[in-house]
C-alpha cells in the first residue's frame, strides 16, 4: 500500500503539519501540529481518519502548540494517541521560556509544555501506522532535533533543520552553527540522493537539490 500525504501550513509563521495514513488504511500519524489542534482533528475527522500517533520534530512554540487540542479532541472521540519525541528535547518540551510559548516570550497565555508518551532515541527504529520510521537526531536548531526518515517512501520530515536552500536558525535556546553543520553533514546528506525532505517551513525539497543549490551542504 502506498503511504497518501496531507499538509497543512498552521499558525503565525506557517508552519507545516503533515499527515500520513497508508492507503485502504484509516490509522493517521501527524507530525508537528503547530498550532490549530482542533482543526487538524476535524480534518481527519472529514477524511475518515483516526489519530493514532503524533510526532515532534523538537519543541518549538510553532511546532507543538496544537498538540494538546489534537490529542485531546482525539481522546474525547475515543482514540488514544501517542506523542512521540526526541529524549534529548524534554528540557525544550517542558520549559515555556525555552520552547518560546510563555507570556514572556510575547505568545500565547501561559505557554505549553508536553511529556511525551513515547521518548526516542537517536537511530531508534519505530513502526506506526504501517509505517517503517528511522529516528534520526539533527541538533543544530535546538539540541533534541530529530528527523523522521521513511526508507520504504525515501522521505525526511526533518523540521527546521533543513529548509529549502536554506536551514533554521541557530540564536533560540539550544541552538549551534556548528551541530547544525554537523548533522547536515553526517545524518541528511549521506541519505539516498532522491529522499524527499519534507522541512518544517515552505516547500518540498530532495537531498539531491540541496547538495546541488544549499551550501550548507557543500
Amino acid at each position: 500500500m502506498s503511504v497518501v500525504i496531507k499538509k497543512m501550513i498552521l499558525g503565525p509563521v506557517e508552519t507545516n503539519c503533515y499527515i500520513f495514513h497508508k492507503e485502504g488504511s484509516s490509522e493517521a500519524l501527524v507530525f508537528d501540529p503547530g498550532d490549530r489542534g482542533d482543526k487538524v482533528y476535524d480534518f481527519l475527522a472529514e477524511q475518515g481518519l483516526s489519530l493514532k500517533s503524533v510526532m515532534i520534530t523538537h519543541g518549538h512554540f510553532d511546532h507543538i502548540m496544537g498538540v494538546p487540542a489534537l490529542i485531546r479532541k482525539a481522546k474525547d472521540n475515543g482514540e488514544e494517541p501517542l506523542l512521540y519525541a526526541s529524549e534529548d528535547e524534554k528540557a525544550l518540551l517542558s520549559d515555556v521560556v525555552l520552547n518560546c510559548s510563555g507570556t514572556a516570550m510575547g505568545y500565547g497565555d501561559g505557554g505549553v509544555t508536553l511529556d511525551a508518551d513515547v521518548w526516542l532515541k537517536d537511530g531508534e527504529e519505530i513502526e506506526t501506522c504501517g509505517i517503517k520510521i528511522t529516528c534520526i537526531k539533527t541538533p543544530g536548531h535546538t539540541e533534541g532535533s530529530m528527523s523522521f526518515f521513511m526508507p520504504d517512501e525515501r522521505m525526511l520530515v526533518c523540521g527546521d533543520t533543513v529548509f529549502e536552500g536554506s536551514v533554521g536558525r541557530t540564536d533560540l535556546p539550544t541552538g549551534s552553527d556548528a551541530e547544525l553543520q554537523r548533522s547536515i553533514s553526517e545524518k541528511i546528506a549521506v541519505l539516498p540522493e532522491f529522499t524527499y525532505i519534507l522541512p518544517g517551513h515552505g516547500p518540498e525539497t530532495t537531498v539531491r537539490d540541496e547538495k546541488q543549490y544549499n551550501p550548507w551542504f557543500r
